[in-house]
């Protein structure tokens, strides 16, 4: 992508601004909030974090070029030199300001959004590949990667849904790249008024997967970590009109979807379900397997059955969300999709089976929430001839309140429980296994239940244990590159450390 270069009095028209302090018209080549990154001629934003103030670092951001500042405090010293814009909220501005300085790259293509608990990763990467399949030109970004040219991106963030200046300039990459479509992961703390990442994406269709407690060390109660997730069904109507291609598509069978199809107002919204027949998408006759699920899926006049090579229930779900959404935008039916179905590649670390000749499964999935446990070990447990041995933990300084039903959750399908590290962050790390196993009462510490920190260890001790027809399950890490302690984050691939840990036993 060619440099960018804006005048600010280009940029100031899409914010709210309370005072400037400056003069002439300079030149803004790029937008931050980490003064790490700032270059010459870029615009700083000192957002509030929970750890730091990006106030702190003003002078850092000034010695580095910066030559826009853009802050909230009105006590801040102001140092000659750069030109100071002072607006209510720095967070609110970012959005309007980054997707001005990228020309608004959403209103180039047809954008669908995907939220929920947990599915969204997986449902995204399909609706690309169907997408795709169907020989139109599609980009997107979710957790793991994201694609905007020809080359598939690792998602550096850790964020599922990075700040604004990332997702407009990923954005006006796949604009610029001719790609027709994106497709982008919304979540709660992206959609979230309060942080307004997605603020200035104008989404064409919306994907709502599942509701499960998640997140409320955010968003403070469940109501408004749903209230947070409408936002998405909100924003289809702001564009609306009868001629406009712009629909929600629902899951039908989660308790939350009334809300959501409330929210869109009079968008049209598209079911899919495993429950009602009277749904637009509607699956049954499973047949689930290790490596994935045979099924029947009905349309209100036909019905064909399918083979999904992913396994687990709730990717054909996921599926079900990514056909009602292609054969919507393409105009067709969605079986017409169906002979791609058994071509659909899974996403890394999401019910990823690790094969190496060993006599038992070993399974990693990013499961990280009491809704996804629900879904996951129910369906694994089903495929096991054995003993379910399962290795999880809970992220540190994030929701409290799950730690325990995760433990709960995990004990009613687990035989064995390996407590291990996620991201402690600044957190205790065994004080967090200890909240986990607060809510495990049916297992033997040393016996059937481990606290085991270091999760590399951990990981060990379940091979150990495992024997013929057991399955091993490692949940929470999924995709991640890293674990966060407290003095940052440490390198870690969960697949390559399980295989590496089956090397070592000949397998």
């Amino acid at each position: 992508m060619s440099e960018r270069i804006k005048k600010i009095s280009q940029l100031l028209e899409s914010i709210d601004v309370i005072e400037i302090l400056g003069t002439g018209d300079p030149e803004i080549k790029g937008i931050v909030y980490d003064s790490r990154h700032v270059d010459r001629d870029y615009a700083f934003f000192a957002l509030k974090g929970v750890h730091t103030d990006g106030h702190s670092y003003l002078d850092e951001a000034i010695e580095l070029g910066a030559s826009v500042v853009v802050y909230s405090d009105p006590a801040m010293e102001r140092k000659p030199g750069p030109y100071y814009v002072r607006v209510k909220d720095t967070r609110t501005a970012l959005s309007p300001f980054s997707a001005a300085f990228y020309d608004y790259p959403s209103r180039e293509m047809t954008v669908i959004g995907v939220t929920g608990t947990d599915g969204k990763s997986t449902t995204v990467s399909l609706i690309q590949q169907l997408l795709e399949k169907e020989g139109e030109s599609c980009g997107y970004l979710s957790t793991v990667s994201y694609l905007s040219g020809k080359d598939l991106k690792v998602n550096p963030f850790r964020q599922s849904t990075p700040e604004a200046p990332e997702i407009q300039r990923i954005m006006r990459e796949m604009a610029d790249n001719g790609m027709d479509y994106a497709v982008i992961e919304a979540t709660s703390h992206g959609l979230s008024p309060r942080n307004n990442r997605l603020g200035d994406v104008e989404f064409d269709a919306a994907v709502f997967t599942n509701l499960t407690h998640e997140h409320l060390e955010f968003h403070g109660t469940f109501e408004q970590y749903r209230e947070d997730k409408c936002t998405l069904f909100r924003m289809l109507g702001r564009n609306f009109t009868e001629d406009s291609l712009t629909f929600g598509v629902v899951n039908r069978d989660d308790p939350s979807a009334n809300y959501f199809i409330k929210a869109a107002g009079e968008v049209p919204i598209y079911l899919y379900s495993m429950k009602n027949k009277e749904a637009d998408l509607f699956a049954d006759e499973f047949d689930a397997g290790v490596d994935g699920t045979e099924f029947t899926l009905h349309t209100p006049g036909e019905k064909k059955r399918l083979t999904l090579n992913i396994p687990s229930l709730v990717n054909v779900e996921n599926l079900m969300a990514a056909m009602m959404v292609t054969s919507e935008i393409l105009g067709i039916d969605a079986l017409d999709l169906a002979d791609h179905v058994p071509e659909l590649k899974g996403v890394k670390g999401r019910m990823t089976r690790i094969k190496g000749g060993q006599p038992y499964d070993v399974v990693v999935d990013y499961a990280h929430s009491p809704g996804s446990f629900e879904k996951v070990l129910p369906a694994l447990k089903a495929l096991v001839k054995g003993r379910m041995i399962i290795v999880f933990g809970s992220a540190g300084e994030r929701d409290v309140e799950k730690r325990s039903d995760q433990g709960e959750i995990a004990s009613d399908y687990g035989d064995i429980i390996i407590l291990a590290d996620e991201d402690p962050r600044l957190e205790d790390p065994m004080a967090i296994l200890e909240d986990i196993a607060f809510g495990i009462s049916d297992k033997v510490r040393e016996e059937t239940l481990f606290l085991i920190p270091d999760r590399r260890k951990a990981l060990k001790k379940a091979l150990d244990l495992a024997g013929e027809g057991d399955m091993v399950v490692a949940l929470g890490k999924g995709h991640e590159s890293t674990i966060i302690y407290s003095d940052g984050p440490h390198p870690w691939n969960e697949e390559e450390v399980l295989k590496e840990l089956l090397r070592e036993r000949g397998y």
